[in-house]
């Protein structure tokens, strides 16, 4: 048994703070990790605060973790000490179900094991998350971490880039494609770079002004205020794909009039609360989808990876000292951050 050091909560209102837990010892076929950095995604606070109705405390979050190989059972061939290394939002699947032969071990048939706040089968009561200073992982759901890549800029990645990236490589983004990302967000930036590394005309809709100059920073060609009508109005009818990262109820009958036919509008924004419903007709007249993504499976996010590292698209972060993870959810649940806040690990000790 190692014992580990972590930063979680122990109920919905109560702040993280540090804690003692303990991680297994690596097995034949496990990979450790020392921890170096680890994002905060917006699940993260969810889970934290019990906003999904399914969280078990303590509770330790995080699923966007980089950092070192310190350790590997004999029977591990993928990695050796000293590499760096990911885990993203799972850490164990069936691996015998349909799905999980496809590669798509995000929708395991069995339900796939969480990073956090999942049923442990090694050490009982539920999977601590990354923020920690050590994971113990099965090598098949281990990441490479390419030498191109910055590793704090890369923890994002696994999870805000492979949300993003997912839905855009299976709707085909590219060249040819007009792309609509809704919201610059963590999610937003990434599918904006991403849409952008991919060849399509990248076109970002936002409601604040402020946003313009770094949207096109990021990558867009065109952005949209979302509450100008006449805006809008002038995109009606011609996106090949909508990527919607807004994590807030909204009407959606604004963005499935912009569709062309046969045009999706993808929901990846996770609201605590439904949207509100679209209406029927704005689908029907040009055999548009509304649709839904998750994450991808591990196959697609070492795919995404090495993406990055060739396309030079780590995530825009802001780094923190684990002491300001409080603070650090405040300031996400009011916008304040580009983009993503990244936990500098060392910090923890």
């Amino acid at each position: 048994m190692i014992k580990a050091l972590g930063y979680g909560n122990t109920a919905p209102t109560a702040p993280l703070e540090r804690m003692e837990i303990a991680r297994r010892d690596p097995g034949p076929k496990d990979v450790r990790i020392d921890i170096l950095f680890c994002g905060i995604c917006h699940s993260d606070l969810h889970t934290a605060r019990n906003e999904w109705h399914g969280t078990t405390y303590p509770c330790i979050p995080g699923h966007e973790i980089v950092g070192r190989v310190s350790a590997v059972g004999a029977e591990v061939t993928k990695f050796k000490v000293g590499d760096m290394a990911g885990v993203g939002c799972m850490v164990d699947s069936c691996r015998s179900c349909a799905e999980c032969k496809d590669d798509l071990e995000q929708f395991c048939a069995k339900g796939c094991v969480f990073t956090y706040n999942s049923p442990d089968a090694h050490l009982g009561g539920m999977t601590y998350g990354g923020y920690t200073n050590v994971v113990v992982v099965d090598e098949a759901f281990v990441l490479r971490v390419p030498a191109g890549l910055d590793p704090a800029g890369a923890a994002p990645l696994l999870c805000a880039g492979i949300t993003t990236y997912s839905p855009l490589r299976h709707w085909g983004a590219g060249p040819g494609k007009k792309v609509g990302v809704v919201g610059l967000g963590g999610l937003g930036h990434m599918a904006v770079k991403l849409a952008h590394a991919m060849g399509a005309h990248v076109v970002l809709f936002t409601t604040s002004k402020g946003k313009v100059a770094d949207a096109k920073r990021l990558g867009a060609d065109e952005v949209v205020l979302s509450n100008d009508e006449a805006a809008m109005k002038a995109h009606a009818g011609s996106f090949h794909f909508i990527l919607d990262t807004v994590a807030a109820p909204h009407n959606l009958d604004a963005f499935t009039s912009l569709l062309a036919r046969d045009g999706t509008l993808c929901l990846v924004g996770a609201p605590e609360l439904p949207h509100p419903s679209p209406a029927v007709f704005n689908l029907i007249f040009g055999r548009k989808s509304i649709a839904g993504s998750l994450i991808g499976g591990i196959k697609e996010t070492q795919e995404m990876l090495d993406f990055c590292a060739a396309k030079k698209t780590p995530a825009d972060i802001e780094l923190i000292p684990v002491q300001k993870v409080n603070e650090a959810y405040e300031r996400m649940l009011k916008g304040d951050v580009k983009y993503r806040f990244v936990i500098d690990m060392a910090t923890l000790m």
